[in-house]
């Protein structure tokens, strides 16, 4: 994410002293309600939905994503890369190319 994104959600939280409220379990909380709301959107079609309140939903999760991060002084990239290396170990290509078993069943 830019560094302005990253600043300006930053800014949208002191400004409002909800850092207060942002314990990393109420984060958490929130991540997995607004993911929910994303789901929402699929509820009774997987192929009608409204792109505007995916986006919508989205961000609130990237967001409250940003909140955690910060709490609990994470970095998303160094994160997301530690994460990945574990994944491509766990999903070699060749056996897991084209397949949606789980790494176990491989």
């Amino acid at each position: 994410m830019k560094r302005e994104t990253i600043d300006r959600i930053r800014k949208f939280t002191e400004d409002r002293a909800w850092d207060q409220f942002h314990s990393p379990a109420n984060l958490a909380k929130s991540i997995v309600i607004e993911a929910a709301e994303l789901l929402e959107c699929f509820q009774w079609s997987e192929e009608k939905y409204d792109i505007q309140h995916i986006k919508e939903e989205l961000a609130d999760v990237i967001v409250y994503s940003q909140n955690l991060l910060d709490k609990l002084e994470l970095d998303a990239d160094e994160i997301v890369n530690m994460k990945m290396e574990q994944n491509e170990k766990k999903y070699p290509v060749e056996k897991a190319k084209g397949k949606a078993n789980k790494y176990t069943e491989l």
